[in-house]
């Protein structure tokens, strides 16, 4: 098992890619701090893990809290004695055009997407610096690499690649390893009330991925066990995107170019 007896935590872990992460994680050795806004949904994540023959705790958090986020730590730390793995997965996406969204729209998506990285690393450092081992993965996205819309989570998004970065730089010397994971569309429940209106709209995305697909939550959860683990003993600072190839170009505009898209 690639992450036996580790200390997992992982936030939004109550669905979609977290949960496909902290459950992935667990068939792998680690034991989970479930962290979600909603208790039923950690709780269902928890159950999920147990039943696969896991060790699971369920905490309600509001990432964007220090507060929250302090008491999340000390709860890890108080069952557990350490974390030796921080997955930073919660986030939103609320609104789009600057010009019509409000500041307090603006206010909570860089609240709940970036400081929320801020805060929880914050709060595992220390016990990863003085155990002289950690891997903290982020979750940013494709938004935060190029012009996709949707300005106030592409840019906090974007701010997520660049603390990583600097966090890496700064806490290398402490064997503690931050990167950066960017997918593209992913199927996760955010995307049920869309489907419910265009039931083919995964579909008619999927046209602009040269893999002919979108991506599905375990996509992202076999590239976060890479990073969380000692096969990536010598990987920090790195933006990985997984994305079916979505950044490799403009997969569209190459198909009419060698006359596919006529």
């Amino acid at each position: 098992m690639r992450l036996q007896d580790r200390i997992a935590l992982v936030t939004g872990a109550g669905s979609g890619i977290g949960q496909a992460i902290a459950t992935l994680f667990a068939q792998e050795g680690a034991t989970i701090v479930v962290a979600d806004r909603v208790l039923e949904r950690a709780q269902t994540t928890v159950e999920l893990i147990q039943a696969a023959g896991g060790v699971a705790l369920a905490v309600v958090v509001d990432v964007a809290q220090k507060e929250a986020v302090d008491h999340l730590a000390a709860q890890a730390l108080t069952h557990y004695g350490r974390v030796d793995i921080l997955v930073n997965n919660a986030a939103i996406s609320d609104g789009d055009d600057i010009l019509t969204i409000d500041e307090a729209t603006w206010d909570r998506n860089l609240n709940i997407v970036l400081k929320s990285v801020y805060l929880c690393a914050k709060a595992v450092l220390p016990s990863m610096i003085e155990q002289q081992r950690g891997a903290i993965i982020n979750i940013a996205s494709v938004n935060g690499l190029t012009g996709l819309g949707e300005e106030p989570y592409s840019a906090a998004k974007a701010g997520v690649i660049n603390l990583t970065q600097n966090m890496a730089l700064k806490y290398g010397k402490y064997n503690v390893r931050t990167n950066v994971i960017c997918p593209g569309t992913i199927h996760t429940p955010i995307w049920n009330r869309v489907l419910e209106k265009d039931p083919q709209v995964l579909e008619k995305l999927a046209k602009w991925y040269p893999l002919g697909r979108v991506g599905q939550p375990d996509d992202i959860a076999k590239a976060a066990l890479y990073l969380a683990s000692e096969d990536a003993a010598w990987v920090t600072g790195t933006t990985l995107t997984v994305d079916g190839g979505l950044m490799a170009g403009n997969f569209r505009m190459n198909q009419a170019l060698q006359g596919e898209g006529e």
